[in-house]
């Protein structure tokens, strides 16, 4: 597994909200990528991001590699995070109301398994296509869900950074997992909306087919955001089978 991760806090905001990590080479436990966007508009979003990352990389170093299902051990970590933020939100009337989109990818025997709350999204690249693996959870997929738009109507709707499901803003949540089966030189990308808010998907692809190493794809996808605008915080994380 060669990987490249990299989060930069664009050109139009003040603050980096987006927090990510990798877990590699650790004994016994397998290769996992986590990417944290902080709610933007709301208080203390990097706080969040941060304590949603560094919560789950600890729980992942922690967690029994032994048992069957992964993804119940995905949904109870981000169900635990969700409780230990909520809980640290009604502190200080500073924190209360922050929240965090949280994916956390598991790379294991082949196969990838996902843990997902919020817009951050899982993208699988191959040689010629690449496919968006997660739903986001926001108002826009909704209202293309139920045919209410199109995906292109959707690119530039107003309201299109309107999620409705976040880590730590309510005390109940409802988490996503995927199962996956990977193929070799399959391409697992992790990002934040900085980054699908200024490319398309096949723009992305391009990008990613003609920068072999993945450190050098994640750099290459951030410059070009930012060169697109680059109006919120961009974070990815590239992973190469």
């Amino acid at each position: 597994m060669k990987y490249g991760i990299r989060t930069d806090r664009g050109l139009k905001r003040q603050l980096n909200e987006d927090n990510c990590n990798v877990l590699v080479g650790y004994p016994d436990v397998p290769t996992c990528f986590v990417i944290a966007d902080g709610m933007g508009g709301h208080k203390c979003g990097e706080v969040a991001s941060k304590q949603a990352v560094d919560s789950v990389c600890n729980l992942l170093l922690k967690a029994d590699w032994n048992i069957e299902n992964i993804s119940e051990l995905l949904n109870g970590i981000i169900t635990r995070v969700n409780d230990e933020i909520y809980n640290f939100s009604l502190l200080d009337e500073a924190t209360q109301g922050m929240g965090t989109t949280l994916i956390i990818t598991v790379i294991k025997d082949n196969r990838l398994y996902i843990g997902h709350v919020g817009d951050s999204r899982v993208y699988i690249a191959g040689a010629d296509s690449i496919e968006k693996v997660t739903w986001d959870h926001s108002f826009i997929e909704e209202l293309v869900k139920n045919g209410s738009i199109t995906k292109d109507e959707a690119v530039n709707h107003p309201n299109r950074n309107l999620i409705t499901r976040a880590v730590g803003y309510e005390p109940d949540l409802q988490v996503d997992t995927y199962e996956i089966d990977l193929k070799e030189n399959d391409i697992i990308l992790l990002c934040t909306d900085g980054l699908t808010n200024m490319l398309t998907e096949e723009e992305i692809l391009d990008i990613i087919k003609n920068n072999e190493e993945p450190q050098l794809a994640c750099d290459t996808l951030i410059q070009n955001a930012n060169n697109k605008g680059g109006e919120d915080n961009i974070t990815v994380i590239v992973g190469k089978i």
